[in-house]
């Protein structure tokens, strides 16, 4: 009873928070970030019709009404039909998207194979081995990229044989071609029921995913590694290549071939296309390698001399111990790699490669003008897929991240 007279009392001593709308901290934290954005949108409100009024004093017209006008310029490489006097710039822009697209997609995927095989030999005992790997990061990283772009375009596949002495990859199938021109191959022609085929390989690729689950799974709780490399292969060789010739092998192949002074049929990639590629793959190798040698190097040795002391192969030391504990330290940089090879690309202007910068931002801006939209289209794209990739990646990057305990 005593007790509860106190706790009123005290109840009673303590004074009313009184609510002061000035003092409050959440109150002012909320009305200073509405200030602030208030004045950064009056301050790009008034930028922008401060700008839409002077080109309108200079007779310049403003807005993407442009992007349905005809564009009577064709280009030498795109992924959609496009005929110049019916294609509009909103087709010009998508191509050179694509064209951007493509070029960045393939460079990220060779850069990092290239950068995680380079970075693990710049770690070799064997000292051969480890100074050409060296010699490899050290003058690509050094050597500025517009440089080796040139290089490769200028030095390399401009100077290749002529059409009439192609260079065929394919040891006389005819299905990979090189010359000056650039890279023709053979492109596929799907029958009624090659979509049977896709099925089944789809179907083996889910397959693969469980058997490998469940033998990560077996192994976490017994220790107890299952080979299951060999069963995998089998399954998504055979299962898509039975459902294949099941079907009547219900596939073609668009083979190209020379006629008169060029190569129809099949597709092709252009000198610049290939060059871009290489130099870009080469150029950001080069820095991931140096992010996978740094990543290995953050690993305590006593996990390789603990893998090693249970009997672990040495692969398997590297793949099952030394990587997941590097990847917290790798990716971060490799993001930073992974956007810039976006970016780099832009520099594809050099070599007239149809990029977005060189069809978008050059030729279809010096035809109709409308700078402020078609530069501000230009970096919104830009900003677009790397907010994209970054954002991705960070979250595969918190997935990864190692927890303590």
């Amino acid at each position: 009873m005593a007790q509860a007279v106190d706790k009123k009392n005290k109840a009673r001593l303590r004074p009313k928070e009184k609510f002061n709308f000035f003092q409050d901290q959440r109150v002012r934290s909320v009305f200073y970030q509405l200030l602030t954005a208030g004045l950064v949108g009056w301050f790009l409100y008034y930028l922008g019709s401060n700008t839409a009024q002077n080109l309108e004093a200079r007779g310049m017209s403003t807005g993407f009404g442009f992007f349905n006008t005809t564009a009577g310029f064709d280009t030498e490489f795109k992924l959609i039909k496009y005929t110049p006097g019916v294609g509009t710039y909103r087709d010009i822009f998508i191509i050179g998207a694509l064209n951007t697209l493509l070029v960045s997609f393939f460079a990220i995927i060779a850069s990092t194979i290239l950068g995680f095989f380079v970075g693990i030999l710049r770690l070799s005992n064997n000292w051969l081995v480890a100074k050409v790997a060296l010699a490899f990061v050290e003058i690509f990283r050094n050597t500025p990229l517009l440089i080796q772009i040139i290089f490769w375009f200028m030095g390399i596949f401009s100077v290749l044989p002529v059409i009439k002495k192609t260079i065929d990859l394919s040891f006389g199938a005819e299905f990979l071609l090189l010359n000056n021109r650039g890279l023709y191959f053979a492109t596929p022609i799907f029958g009624n029921l090659f979509w049977l085929t896709a099925l089944a390989l789809a179907i083996a690729i889910i397959a693969v995913i469980i058997i490998r689950f469940r033998a990560k799974k077996r192994q976490e709780q017994t220790g107890e590694q299952v080979k299951i490399l060999l069963p995998c292969i089998a399954l998504i060789v055979l299962l898509p290549a039975i459902t294949f010739f099941a079907t009547g092998m219900p596939l073609a192949w668009d083979i190209p071939s020379i006629q008169g002074f060029n190569f129809v049929g099949g597709a092709s990639l252009p000198p610049a296309f290939l060059a871009l590629f290489v130099a870009l793959s080469i150029y950001h190798a080069a820095s991931i390698a140096e992010a996978v040698r740094a990543g290995i190097l953050s690993v305590n040795k006593g996990q390789t001399e603990a893998a090693l002391s249970i009997g672990l192969e040495q692969k398997k030391v590297i793949s099952l111990v030394v990587i997941p504990q590097a990847r917290p330290a790798i990716i971060p940089p490799m993001i930073s790699n992974w956007l810039d090879t976006v970016k780099n690309s832009s520099l594809a202007v050099a070599i007239g490669y149809n990029d977005i910068v060189s069809l978008f931002m050059q030729t279809t801006l010096n035809q109709i003008g409308h700078a402020l939209e078609i530069v501000g289209l230009t970096m919104a794209f830009y900003m677009t897929i790397s907010l994209i990739i970054s954002g991705f990646l960070n979250i595969y990057n918190k997935r990864v991240q190692l927890v303590e305990r």
